[in-house]
């Protein structure tokens, strides 16, 4: 391995790329699939960076967020609604279906809990609502969280809610309905303080045994 893969510029390429590709090709005029398929020379002329560079920054991303293949380039997930070419259709059709039945993680702050069990959990300007297929994986969810939300894909499913798995292990859904949050899990200071409170807002007295 060489060094230059950890320079700033393979970082700071890493940060524009995922700009790039997951919102900003409609603002910069970048062609692109409705699965977020762009070409690489058309990439690479947008960030006026070598293949190198970007090659560099793919494959020392640490979460795996871009896929490349045949000349083509995309962001595994993540992508905005507004202002992109993608769809949400194109999408799902190019991630596969989730079949798993354990719980899947969504991490969010204690003062977005009771809207959360207001009016569940919406994907907001994304797409999809991001979702981790366990509470120690490295994909799905943001760091430094308060709060961990377990929501059942069979509840989920029950409702009418698809469940996708992006090619790096991001579980998504279009939405995630109150109802099919059952689990909390408090991850911070302020939260194991709040949490009482947080569980009767979503109407959890206790914790299920599955994980």
């Amino acid at each position: 391995m060489t060094t230059q893969h950890h320079t700033p510029n393979v970082r700071r390429t890493s940060k524009r790329l995922s700009w790039l590709l997951r919102h900003g090709a409609g603002e910069s005029g970048l062609k692109m699939t409705e699965a977020g398929w762009a070409s690489l020379d058309d990439v690479r002329a947008a960030l006026r960076c070598s293949r190198e560079t970007i090659q560099a920054a793919v494959e020392h991303n640490n979460k795996s967020r871009f896929q490349v293949r045949d000349g083509l380039i995309r962001a595994s997930q993540g992508h905005s609604r507004e202002g992109m070419p993608v769809t949400r259709e194109a999408l799902e059709a190019s991630w596969t279906r989730y079949v798993g039945d354990g719980l899947v993680w969504h991490g969010t702050h204690v003062d977005a809990v009771e809207g959360i069990a207001r009016d569940g959990i919406h994907s907001g300007g994304r797409t999809h609502v991001h979702l981790a297929a366990a509470l120690d994986s490295r994909v799905g969810k943001r760091a430094n969280v308060h709060v961990m939300l377990g929501a059942d894909p069979a509840s989920m499913r029950a409702r009418g809610v698809e469940l996708f798995e992006s090619p790096n292990g991001v579980v998504l859904a279009r939405r995630v309905p109150a109802e099919c949050l059952v689990s909390l899990r408090a991850m911070t200071r302020r939260a194991r303080e709040e949490e009482a409170r947080l569980r009767a807002l979503l109407g959890l007295r206790e914790e299920r045994p599955r994980s």
